[in-house]
């Protein structure tokens, strides 16, 4: 038994309240308590904070250590607490692996995985996984990873100590609103079991879907979209053109909308998305109608309409159990060990007084003597049973690391005969169906009632080019701008608009009162591009040159 358990058994090691906190970039900095009896507010506080979206990470890291401090003295909390955060999502995936991988090797590797990212090219990640679901089968098995920058996490810790707090923990805004739903109540009908449902959250990033059954992740997609770029309701049309497709692959019976975004309403985006099943929405964002939680009377009205589902997440704790948790901090920060020359603070009854460790190692010495004199004889055996379960330990070491080390020369075996990678051809495949379909159901709902297409090809590789005729211009550019409002990501452009004619005379003779014929080509192609297309003309096309519409499709 180690003299600090024996302080911790007797009273003289001081016990440390549990704050929550929550990086929100929507909101800044907010500090929670809640009441998970009563499922209430008991007091919350907040302050603008500066959050960085190209780097993810806090803008300035004395701005949020002066904040953590205004809003502990605001309300009147020590600062000797320990303190659970919640941080913005950086990066969330999954990978499947074989199920002999030990924990050290799979965490190896899903490094790798991550270091591919671009954010964690220039920073060293950390990296918490977990199983996707409680049982597994056959050879391999599913994992659900995430990761921050591990010197976000360390300059949030150090700025915390300089406080005299200790950082315990940290969790992701992805499980803390998981949490915060399932704590409110807000998604009770989608997270009973074997329930198929779609979250879709929305930030100013873009827009990210998780397919869910219950409260169980089982997909992750997510969509980078420039919101920013757009004006008034150029946004919607845009999120829903996108999601369209995307929404089809993962087939649910419901759809719940989450935005954490004041440039995107949830409820107004319910209204314009294309989904067969029931859609119910939340606005996480000054669109809020409603608090999610009721609030006491310590806390302010306008206050109260701050207060986010992160920070409710966060602050739910072991109230609210989600299968999929991660941890971002090492044992020991994650225990909560301070520094061994700081003082304990000892309370004795209606006395509170510090005292340096080693006074303390001399009454705990002191105290041992007189408390384990009874028990001395029992401990004479505790080296022999010792030395026995560390053999039995070392070898099982033995055995674990000849089994990873063939584990490791049969996957090098299997990468030499088979350099083809399944999965990577299936996404390239799914990619290229999914852009030709979005640009035939674009054409589809785009084309007016007095216009022809004559010629329309969609490449593998995203080009398009579209041919036509039609009566008048208006009808060419309403087309035109229809596809590029479709085909958002195309950079489609105008290549071609003249008037259909065999001769300048034949032009300059034409009935005002005959509508005329403009051809017209819209294409992302470039111009050597485009003339390679360009084939041999038809020789019926030749035979018959008064009716060129003879063969137009609408």
């Amino acid at each position: 038994m180690d003299l600090n358990d024996i302080l911790s058994q007797l009273g003289l090691s001081g016990s440390k309240d549990v704050v929550y906190l929550s990086v929100t970039p929507s909101v800044g900095l907010e500090l929670i308590l809640l009441d998970t009896t009563a499922r209430t507010v008991k007091n919350y506080a907040y302050r603008p904070l500066e959050y960085n979206e190209s780097l993810r990470e806090i803008a300035n890291i004395e701005e949020f250590k002066r904040d953590v401090e205004d809003l502990f003295s605001e309300l009147k909390i020590n600062l000797k607490s320990n303190v659970i955060l919640n941080l913005p999502m950086v990066l969330f995936g999954s990978k499947d692996l074989p199920l002999l991988l030990a924990d050290d090797a799979v965490t190896e590797a899903l490094t790798s995985e991550v270091e591919q990212s671009y954010i964690f090219k220039r920073f060293e990640p950390v990296v918490s996984w977990c199983d996707a679901t409680a049982s597994q089968t056959g050879d391999s098995r599913k994992l659900f990873y995430s990761a921050l920058q591990k010197n976000v996490v360390d300059d949030i810790k150090n700025a915390l100590a300089e406080l005299g707090i200790s950082l315990v923990g940290v969790e992701i805004s992805l499980t803390s609103i998981l949490k915060a739903l399932a704590f409110t109540g807000l998604a009770e009908a989608q997270m009973k079991d074997n329930v198929s449902w779609n979250l879709m959250l929305i930030n100013q990033n873009g827009y990210s879907i998780c397919s869910m059954v219950g409260k169980n992740i089982v997909e992750y997609y997510e969509e980078p979209l420039a919101i920013k770029s757009f004006e008034g309701d150029e946004i919607y049309n845009a999120i829903n053109a996108s999601a369209q497709i995307t929404l089809m692959s993962y087939p649910a019976n419901y759809l719940y909308i989450l935005s954490t975004t004041d440039m995107v309403s949830a409820e107004l985006l319910s209204k314009r998305i294309n989904f067969d099943g029931m859609i119910n929405y939340y606005d996480n964002n000054d669109f809020k109608r409603d608090n999610p939680l009721p609030v006491s009377l310590e806390v302010l009205e306008d206050t109260a309409h701050k207060i986010s589902l992160e920070a409710i997440g966060i602050a739910v704790g072991s109230a609210v159990s989600m299968p999929v948790k991660f941890n971002f901090l090492t044992k020991s920060t994650e225990s909560g060990v301070e520094d061994p020359n700081e003082p304990f603070h000892v309370e004795f009854g209606s006395h509170e007084f510090d005292i340096s460790p080693n006074a303390a190692r001399n009454i705990s010495v002191l105290i041992s003597i007189l408390l384990l004199i009874p028990v001395f004889a029992a401990y004479m055996i505790i080296p022999m049973i010792e030395k026995q379960k560390q053999t039995q330990l070392n070898d099982i070491n033995s055995k674990l690391e000849q089994t990873n080390n063939e584990i490791k020369r049969i996957q090098e075996e299997q990468n030499k005969l088979n350099d083809f990678d399944a999965n990577a051809e299936i996404k390239k495949v799914l990619g290229f169906n999914r852009s030709k379909l979005m640009a035939y159901t674009a054409l589809g709902e785009s084309v007016p009632k007095n216009l022809w297409i004559t010629y329309f090809t969609a490449k593998d590789d995203g080009k398009i080019d579209i041919k036509g005729d039609s009566e008048n211009v208006e009808d060419i550019y309403t087309f035109f701008k229809n596809m590029k409002d479709s085909l958002i990501n195309t950079k489609l452009r105008l290549h071609k608009l003249e008037m259909k004619s065999n001769s300048v005379d034949e032009a300059v003779t034409i009935d005002p009162d005959t509508p005329n014929d403009y051809e017209f080509e819209i294409t992302n192609m470039t111009d050597a591009e485009v003339n390679a297309l360009v084939k041999p003309a038809d020789p019926n096309a030749q035979a018959n040159p008064q009716n060129p519409n003879q063969n137009n499709a609408r």
